[in-house]
């Protein structure tokens, strides 16, 4: 009797040393999850502050750029246009698609202003063109590393076993920022 008591206690031990491994097992990939879910939307932020820093400093720009090249006025209306649509975009691929427009119409901005000798030695032209080039590199960096989290995350949620707790948490694939193949062609400018 007393060995079936010691056994028993053995069997029950074992069950609750499992239950114990597999509850905290649970526990940490639950939480680990969590912590990688918050990553992306803290990475998610920092492209957001920097967009909107850059959408700061595009009618500063744009305003300097008219007092030498009025005759531009598509372009300033496209500049403006691809700033609304960013400033509206909800999700990560509107904002993406959105950040195209507005690269590719920077660009043929900045292409425009070859033709200005006078407006390229303007200081708040220099000013603000060095500002928006450091925005561009923070948005790099930032959207590398929203980019990194999100890869990150969603290998998290696709390998098994964690897998099992992301699917009963309801937890998806988050896109990726990406821009267009269009943003990614050189702007044709003619005169």
């Amino acid at each position: 009797m007393a060995a079936k008591q010691a056994r028993g206690l053995i069997v029950v031990a074992i069950i609750v040393i499992l239950a114990l491994i597999i509850g905290s097992w649970y526990v940490r990939t639950r939480n680990g999850l969590m912590v990688a879910e918050e990553q992306i939307d803290a990475a998610w932020s920092e492209i957001d502050n920097q967009l909107q820093r850059r959408s700061d400093l595009i009618p500063n720009l744009v305003a300097t750029v008219k007092g030498y090249a009025s005759q531009e006025q598509e372009l300033f209306t496209r500049i403006a246009d691809a700033r609304s649509r960013l400033a509206g975009a909800q999700t990560v691929e509107e904002k993406a698609e959105s950040y195209g427009e507005m690269e590719s119409a920077l660009s043929r901005l900045l292409v425009i202003v070859e033709n200005y000798p006078d407006l390229k030695s303007n200081q708040n032209f220099i000013r603000l063109q060095d500002e928006l080039a450091g925005t561009e590199n923070r948005l790099a960096v930032a959207r590398k590393r929203y980019n990194d989290t999100v890869r990150d995350f969603n290998t998290k949620i696709r390998v098994f076993p964690s897998s099992i707790i992301a699917g009963s948490l309801g937890l998806e694939i988050h896109p990726y920022f990406e821009i267009s193949e269009a943003a990614r062609e050189a702007p044709k400018v003619s005169f």
